[in-house]
């Protein structure tokens, strides 16, 4: 009999902390539904009192999905607890996640505090959460530098005071795999009541050992991982679900499985990608663009002869249809709509798919075949329809020895407007002429175009951070003529700070 190893997904709460990747709630429940069909057993939904936008996600959450528990973030406070509860209202299951810093680093320099009192804090936060909710659980933050002996002394009187769930959190990812399986191990053998608590992993990828750490975690007695879809996170991430996932499935003779259904991984995978429109590196483990790719002379004979000479995964094993439908300018709505499918995006609406589809033969006529991240991005670009601010047309005339210029056609709101510019080469003369139309301070702080790998045709993708009014906005475009598409962007930014 295997072992039950809990999964709990924090895409929606420590994933969505990346700059840019902020998800609205229609999205952020269109991803916590594709984690129930994937099997994880607790969401975190949110730390509610950090926002409206979060309070509001995590009733939303609780209210869209069945079965998985769905747990709140707070701090060891009475108001973030309070606020925790309230938005809890409505799950099935419900947990509150609460916490404090337990390493020496963290009590002095961010609590000015001392370890006694550090205990009375964690256990009144523990005390006070289980007036709402039975299933507590408590974060040790900085535990992967924190003294092993003092947090034996806090996880037992956590414990002691109601905590179901410990988690052990590597929060600067400094940990190297065998201390790292060493502090739960020593946590196993040292807190006398640890039969009474899950312990749980939650590891940062810093220095690249997120998985790693996890994995050492799981073997030396925790029961539950804390994990993102595609690894994303803060700084370098956390640790990949998919990749523990995949883990246990190529090493069954570990003896511990999870609820997760593996089929689902690769759709869920490129909707997180496409709604954070954040592009997954091609050689990411698992649901990397290359990780079912040989271009080795040597590899591609091997695997033709057999594929497990190089391949330790079957596709399928994680939904990827190996035997992809090319979409070409003569694919119907059926094709586009399956391949949307596959990719983690479901169309019912007819008005949409036939939206999309007409802008996808659009994109089929420039180009002769369309990949998935085309019409991902595709997909990602239809939300911009609602928006104010749209682009009518451009028109850039450049080259070698002439001035670039650029003209360009906005419709806000209903109302037409042009304008023209001239610049230090065409995005400079396009965003130049989109200022005047726009006659706001913005300064562009980072523009940045994801690297075009199949041909001339591609679609260009372009990413850019807006400063206006002391904030940042993070804007989204794609298109074949990367000028438009930097363009896009910038629109998409100003969109967000005009809401």
């Amino acid at each position: 009999m295997k072992e039950r190893l809990f999964v709990f997904d924090t895409t929606l709460r420590d994933g969505e902390q990346v700059p840019g990747c902020q998800l609205n709630t229609v999205e952020k429940i269109q991803v916590a539904k594709a984690l129930e069909l994937l099997g994880v057993d607790v969401i975190e939904a949110g730390f509610p009192i950090s926002s409206p936008g979060d309070f509001n996600s995590v009733i939303e959450i609780s209210k869209a999905v069945t079965w998985p528990t769905i747990c709140a973030l707070t701090r060891a406070v009475e108001k973030d607890i309070d606020c925790a509860a309230e938005a809890l209202r409505f799950a099935k299951h419900k947990r509150i996640h609460t916490g404090i810093g337990t390493s020496d680093l963290h009590i002095k320099y961010k609590f000015n505090s001392n370890r006694q009192e550090i205990i009375e804090r964690a256990v009144a936060a523990v005390k006070y959460s289980k007036q709402y909710v039975e299933d507590v659980e408590f974060y040790a933050e900085d535990a992967g530098r924190t003294d092993n002996e003092y947090l034996a002394q806090v996880i037992e009187a956590v414990i002691k005071a109601g905590a179901t769930v410990i988690n052990i959190p590597d929060t600067t990812g400094y940990c190297l795999p065998e201390e790292y399986g060493g502090k739960i191990k020593y946590l196993m053998e040292n807190v006398s009541n640890i039969d009474k608590a899950i312990i749980s992993t939650h590891c940062h990828n810093d220095l690249g050992m997120a998985t790693a750490n996890t994995f050492q975690g799981v073997l030396n007695g925790a029961r539950q991982i804390e994990v993102t879809i595609n690894g994303i996170g803060e700084r370098a991430g956390n640790t990949s679900l998919e990749e523990i996932a995949m883990i246990l499935k190529c090493h069954k003779n570990i003896g511990i499985d999870t609820n997760i259904n593996t089929t689902k991984i690769y759709p869920i995978s490129r909707m997180v990608s496409s709604l954070m429109n954040m592009p997954i590196q091609p050689n990411k483990a698992i649901v990397g663009r290359n990780a079912f790719s040989h271009s080795s002379g040597i590899h591609q004979d091997g695997v033709l002869k057999n594929v497990q000479t190089y391949e330790i995964i079957n596709p399928k094993d994680i939904g990827l249809d190996d035997n992809s439908i090319v979409l070409t300018a003569r694919s119907g709505r059926a094709a586009l709509k399956h391949r949307l499918h596959i990719n983690g995006v479901e169309v019912n609406d007819e008005t949409k798919l036939d939206s999309l589809y007409k802008k996808f033969l659009e994109l089929a006529d420039k180009k002769k075949e369309i990949s998935d991240a085309d019409i991902l991005a595709l997909a990602g670009a239809e939300s911009a329809e609602t928006h104010a601010i749209k682009l009518d047309y451009l028109q850039v005339t450049t080259g070698k020895g002439v001035k670039s210029v650029a003209s360009i056609g906005l419709n806000i709101s209903g109302q037409s407007f042009e304008e023209s510019s001239s610049g230090n080469g065409p995005v400079d003369a396009a965003i130049k002429a989109l200022k005047r139309i726009i006659r706001k301070d913005m300064i562009l702080k980072e523009f940045t175009i994801q690297a075009i790998d199949k041909g001339s045709d591609d679609i260009g993708k372009v990413h850019m951070q807006v400063e206006y009014d002391q904030h940042i906005y993070y804007g989204f475009g794609a298109n074949t003529d990367i000028v438009t598409a930097a363009v896009e962007a910038y629109i998409d930014c100003i969109n967000k700070f005009r809401t």
